[in-house]
Order: C-alpha cells, then structure tokens, then sequence
C-alpha cells in the first residue's frame, strides 16, 4: 500500500494580486512571507553566512543606536497598499512601537532597511527592493554581500537622494564598517570569523 501523496492548497491570487490586508488575513502562511507587487513571496532557508551577518550588524548597532531609536529584524514594512517587504534588519523611530503585539512598521518609520543576499533573493535585494525602499522615502539602505576568499561580509551603504527619490551609494565597507550617518557607527565586520 502507497501512501497518497500530501497535496498543499495555495490561495488563488485575486484579479489585481494581493494586498497588506491579505498578507495578513491569509491562513497558514509561511514565517517571513513578504508581499512584494501583489505578489506573495515565501523565504527559502537561508545559509550560516546570513545569520551570522544579522547577528553581527544587529549586535553592532545595538552598540550604537541613539535612544531615538530601535533596532529590529524581520518585520514587516509596509510601503503601500500591495507592498510589504520584510528587511533583514531595520532601524526604526522609537516612537513607532505602538505596543510589544505590533507586526509591522510603516516606511514612515524606518531610518534604515538592510537585506543580506541569499542565492534565492538577489534581485529582489539588489533590484527590486532598493527602489522601493528609496520610493518609499527610507532615508538609508544597505545591501550586504558575501565577498572575498574568507566569505567575509562586504556592506554597500546608500543614502536616499530626496529630489530623485533614489539612493546614492556611499561606500562598500569589507574590513571595518564606520559611518556617521544616521547615526555614529563602528562594526568590525572581520568578527564574523570568530562568531
């Protein structure tokens, strides 16, 4: 006897795609689903180079991070009606956290968004989101790659143009990453070989 193979159901998508609203009436979706143009986007598992990397960025702008704000990862950032990515890492507005029950920011709110790439998310990370963020109004951005011969992390920092409503790049920090903005910065990014 042959065991029946488990079938999944998925929600048939609506006419103009999905919204927030959906992203969160939806049963049973996967942690981390994003909604990116309308459309649901479900994580793959990621490698130890992208966990190590939010710990390491967490962990640094902790250090650092003013009272004014707060460091937090994997929430939700609602950016319009049919656009909720969800960034690795993010510095929010302290005044944004309404309570500890809270799943998700608005772009009002976030002072920087950070996506660490997977094999499964480059251009989403390295395309699609960069723009959104920047139309959205996100004043800081970075984009974190795995570079060089010791897999170390590479960090591009961006900051939003105002009048074009796109970011420019700042530097790419591979040994050391120190910034004054948006706020005083120092992480050593060649910890990682000692996490």
């Amino acid at each position: 006897m042959t065991a029946e193979p488990q079938r999944t159901t998925w929600p048939v998508p609506p006419p103009d795609g999905y919204t927030v609203d959906d992203l969160y009436n939806l049963p049973d979706l996967p942690p981390h689903t994003e909604l990116i143009d309308g459309s649901l986007v479900f994580v793959s598992p990621q490698r130890v180079f992208h966990m190590l990397v939010m710990y390491l960025l967490e962990a640094g702008l902790r250090q650092t991070v003013p009272d004014e704000f707060r460091v937090r990862r994997e929430m939700t950032v609602v950016l319009g009606r049919r656009n909720a990515p969800e960034p690795d890492l993010l510095v929010v507005r302290a005044e944004a956290e309404q309570s500890r029950r809270q799943t998700r920011y608005e772009a009002a709110d976030v002072v920087l968004a950070v996506e660490v790439v997977s094999p499964d998310s480059e251009e989403r990370d390295r395309e699609t989101k960069p723009l959104k963020y920047a139309a959205a109004g996100i004043p800081h951005f970075w984009l974190v790659e795995m570079a060089g011969e010791k897999d170390r992390p590479a960090v591009h920092t961006y900051e939003l143009d105002p009048v074009t409503k796109s970011y420019t790049n700042t530097g790419i920090y591979h040994e050391r990453l120190k910034l004054t903005v948006p706020f005083t910065i120092d992480i050593d990014l060649t910890a990682i070989d000692h996490l």
